[in-house]
């Protein structure tokens, strides 16, 4: 919102004295915070009321805020990012959306992201929002918006804090603990702040949506047989027959055939959620020193400190093992097995329920600003501001990793064996047996084919057998940067309109990072799948200029005309240099009323995991559109020509065929980087109106349209996308690229092998309106505080080709897994003080979207739309089923005590309300999306001040 000028009071002896301050979003200093460009301000006040424990959980809410990425719903999330928060402006990646501390760049990861919740809550001054581009400020990534995280400064006295809070459900119990201490004297001032917070893990079997894999509602049941009574069961293939083990008949021998039954889809089912976490538990130690020391009377020197240090864990059900998606396993359980019951090699499927995969991540961050500031006048008593300074921030992360199978290992627990003399089984053979053990050379054998909870010889229950097939991974990354920076500004000559405001500047920023998985992940020999080393570093050098140019003043429909213009050169040491330019403009036609606009370029460099990341491996959930019962192109002749009529896509499913349109891979694809990638290049553009009428004190009303468009995109290229380029879109190259992304088929038309890798290409676009009204008054009964925040997204559209005759797909409105792009956001907020009581109620909207049906026949009661086509579909039909609107309610009581505390209770969520199932899993790991609130949560905090 927009926010006021800051001025003395006035007398009649001496003139007003108005303190020239710096808006994010431009370098020069001035009096009016009504700036060309749309800035949103969340205070310290907003922080306390609206009852979130971090900076992070209040930035993901704001209106203009994408789905979170690296979402907490998500477990299966992997890398060095996990843990932390990434705020995503405009929806259009959260790589796009600057982070500044105090207006200095935060620490990214290899991947461009920077994790808002290492600053601590408690040392939050306010927060400032620039929805517009601003890379001729700030340089590289600012394209979506800048967040620029205040700190508080110049405090003295002390204060302390408790905050706690549960779900409704009586689980994932959030506590956080905060101090800050702080000395202001005649030349020095020191604020320091610490905080502990830490979030409790929330399971998935405790929530409606994610006890299965097809919830129906809130009212859901959990699944057949209760939370232990589901599992896979360990399974075979014989002769194109799948067996599992008879375990309702006594004495069962499971080295005989005759033991084992086909399996029954029924009820040899799996629910993986049964050991997952839907929301995953976060503990963060944090700590901040803000130090000021006047050097003279117009120098100071200004230092920022950040310690922080993060862990977060996520738990899966245990992996998953099909033998033939392993080139080393693919003989699967060998014919020469004491285990196997049919006398020849067969593949089997094991879900290792006894060994959950647990990941912990872990992260410490350090960062140090120091800048000399200073000020000094010139020529007609004109005042220039000047700094020079560096940054350091350092990232260092350790990710444990427990529940993986040492695949090469498995092939010789499950390998030939013989009972030796002891009557043990032993791994080889009686003329070359193989040491017993889990040590270097030894070998523990495996039969797979025990099901969970069934007590048998060799089972995955033995303690001997786990420690031999599993392995603990561990992976470490390190980021590091380093900037050297000097600005200076101020005011060159007064025209008659005002004083012509210049800012110009120099930086040298580096940036290294490396991110190295575990040894065995490296090999490829681990489920955990291959993961090549990401390593590398770049630096740059930049100049910028930045003007404010008024033009007219206090005449008819004029009492305010300024233009700005600014334009900054990078010099890359990777790809070369690029300029981007900006120019906006401030008119006042009258006084109550600014119309503002702005137009910019921008542009985002590739980052170290763009251009040296190291391939990986993974099962990816894709749609092929040939499939010929769900695919969206099955019968087309460019199907046809590479699929048989009736092909199904191959899954990770208990009968190896896909359940639904888009189903997970049975075999590892890969993905990797691209170092001859090439910088983004955006264009912003935004018009608004500010509105502030003199008639009805403290009402202001801001209305912007926004549109940004970024080319030469660098494209985190998916399956999906790249099958539906080549057989809906008819894209030929997309089809088979030899320096791209690329697939191959066998003579069945199943995908064999999958490579995708950064590229750049086509475009994003989105546009759309903010609407920001806010009206403060008061009254006999109490001061009245009330806010209405609103983005409305009218275009969100992506091209990932060159091909004018294909036209772009379109998001908005739509589900998918990376997330939701809601058409509207909508926070509505009324605040009421009346002495030492205070009340806030907040309504948070979210529209209604549309997401892929998982079958128009067989489930036609969740495919409310089954033929539903679209221009970007060139005719196809693809079933869809819409989601209706959802509404969360908070609110907070509070009361200030006598003894200079308050006292805080509040329920976010307060009327329990729940979103209709998801099936397309947004943000998430479940069918729901992983923004929404998970039930009603419960908090009280405590703040004391000394």
């Amino acid at each position: 919102m927009p926010g006021a000028a800051f001025a003395q009071a006035q007398t009649t002896e001496a003139p007003t004295t108005l303190d020239r301050i710096e808006v994010t979003g431009s370098r020069i200093r001035q009096v009016d915070l009504e700036t060309a460009q749309p800035v949103l301000q969340i205070t310290r006040e907003d922080l306390q009321t609206q009852g979130y424990s971090s900076v992070a959980d209040i930035l993901e809410n704001i209106t203009s805020a994408g789905s979170p990425a690296i979402s907490r719903a998500s477990p299966l999330s992997s890398g060095e990012a996990v843990g932390g928060t990434y705020i995503d402006l405009r929806n259009l990646g959260p790589q796009r959306t600057l982070v500044l501390v105090n207006g200095r760049r935060l620490g990214i990861t290899t991947g461009g992201l920077q994790d808002v919740s290492a600053i601590p809550t408690s040392m939050v001054e306010r927060i400032e929002i620039l929805k517009d581009g601003a890379s001729t400020i700030y340089g590289s990534d600012a394209v979506a918006g800048v967040i620029n995280i205040i700190t508080r400064r110049n405090f003295d006295g002390a204060e302390v804090g408790a905050y706690y809070g549960q779900w409704g459900e009586g689980d994932g119990a959030v506590e956080r603990y905060d101090i800050v201490v702080g000395s202001t004297g005649e030349r020095t001032s020191l604020t320091f702040g610490a905080e502990y917070a830490k979030e409790d893990p929330v399971f998935a079997p405790d929530r409606w949506f994610s006890r299965d894999t097809f919830p129906t509602g809130p009212k859901s049941a959990p699944f057949p047989g209760g939370a232990s009574g589901v599992r896979k069961e360990g399974q075979f293939t014989f002769n194109g027959v799948n067996y599992t083990l008879r375990r309702d008949v006594p004495n069962l021998d499971p080295t005989q055939f005759s033991s084992y039954r086909p399996v029954n889809a029924a009820i040899d089912q799996t629910f993986p959620s049964q050991q997952s976490t839907v929301y995953s538990g976060i503990e963060r130690k944090s700590a901040f020193l803000s130090s000021i020391v006047d050097i003279t009377d117009n120098i100071t020197l200004e230092t920022d400190l950040l310690y922080s240090d993060r862990d977060s864990y996520a738990r899966n059900a245990g992996y998953p093992f099909q033998s033939a998606a392993f080139d080393n396993s693919a003989g699967g359980l060998s014919e020469d097995s004491v285990f196997n019951p049919v006398g020849e090699a067969v593949s089997y499927t094991r879900r290792g329920w006894e060994v959950p995969r647990e990941v912990r991540n872990s992260l410490q961050t350090f960062r140090i600003s120091n800048a000399i500031k200073g000020s000094f006048e010139f020529g007609d008593n004109r005042i220039f501001d000047w700094d020079v300074g560096h940054l350091y921030n350092q990232n260092k992360g350790v990710q444990i990793s427990t529940g993986n199978l040492n695949t090469l290992n498995v092939a010789r627990a499950t390998g030939p064996s013989f009972r030796n003399s002891d009557g043990v089984v032993q791994c080889g053979t009686a003329d070359n047996p193989i040491t017993l053990g889990t040590g270097p050379g030894a070998c523990t054998p495996w039969n797979p084919l025990i099901p969970f909870g069934y007590a048998a010889e060799n089972s995955l229950g033995d303690p001997n057998v786990q420690a031999y097939l599993y392995k603990p991974g561990q992976a470490l990354s390190e980021t590091e940067t380093r900037s050297y920076f000097a600005n200076i500004s101020g005011a060159i000559f007064e025209l008659p309109a005002g004083d012509l405001g210049f800012a110009v500047g120099v930086e040298h920023r580096q940036e290294r990072g490396s991110f190295s998985p575990d040894a065995l992940a490296q090999t490829g020999d681990s489920t955990d799948l291959a993961s090549g080393p990401t390593g590398g570093s770049y630096s740059l050098d930049e100049i910028y200029a930045e003007l404010q140019i008024p033009l007219l003043s206090d005449v008819p429909f004029a009492q305010e005309l300024s233009i700005n213009l600014a334009s900054r050169y990078s010099d890359y040491d990777t790809f070369g240099d690029t300029t981007n330019s900006k120019a906006g403009f401030t008119w006042k036609p009258i006084e109550s009323l600014l119309v503002r606009g702005t137009w910019s370029q921008g542009f985002r460099a590739p980052t170290i995991g763009d251009l040296f990341g190291g391939e990986s491996q993974s099962f990816e959930f894709y749609a092929d559109p040939c499939d010929s019962v769900y695919g969206i192109a099955a019968g087309s002749a460019r199907c046809l020509a590479d699929v048989p009529a009736d092909f199904r896509q191959r899954a990770n499913t208990p009968d190896g065929l896909s359940e639904s349109q888009e189903d997970q891979s049975d075999r590892a694809f890969t993905s990797g980087s691209n170092p001859g990638l090439t910088p983004e290049e955006s264009v912003s553009k935004t018009l608004g109106l500010v509105y502030s009428p003199s008639q009805i004190e403290g009402l202001n009303v801001a209305l912007d349209w926004w549109n940004v468009r970024i080319d030469n995109t660098i494209i985190g290229d998916a399956p999906t996308t790249v099958l539906d380029d080549c057989y809906v879109r008819g894209i030929e190259s997309r089809c088979s690229d030899p320096t791209g992304s690329r697939f191959t088929r066998d003579a069945d038309g199943v995908i064999t092998s999958f490579f995708y890798a950064g590229i750049n290409a086509g475009f994003i676009e989105t546009e759309g309106y903010d609407l920001d009204v806010n009206y403060a008054f008061q009254t006999d009964y109490g001061n009245f505080r009330a806010s209405w925040l609103n983005t409305y997204v009218s275009k969100n559209e992506l091209k990932q080709d060159s091909n004018d005759a294909v036209p772009p797909s379109q998001s908005n409105g739509f589900s998918g897994g990376a997330g939701i792009n809601f058409r509207i956001r909508s926070n509505a907020t009324l605040g009421w003080e009346m002495g030492d009581f205070g009340v806030t109620w907040t309504a948070r909207y979210y529209s209604g979207v549309k997401e892929n049906c998982l079958n128009a026949v067989t489930r036609p009661g969740i495919c409310s739309l089954p033929n539903y086509t679209a221009p970007d579909l060139d005719g196809a039909i693809s079933p869809q089923n819409e989601i209706g609107s959802n509404t969360f309610h908070d609110v907070q009581f509070r009361w200030t005590a006598p003894w200079n505390a308050t006292v805080s209770l509040g329920a976010n969520n307060v009327f329990e309300h729940y979103s209709a199932p998801m099936y397309s899993n947004p943000a998430s790991g479940s069918a729901y999306y992983g923004g929404y609130d998970i039930g009603r949560f419960l908090y009280m905090q405590y703040n004391q001040r000394f």
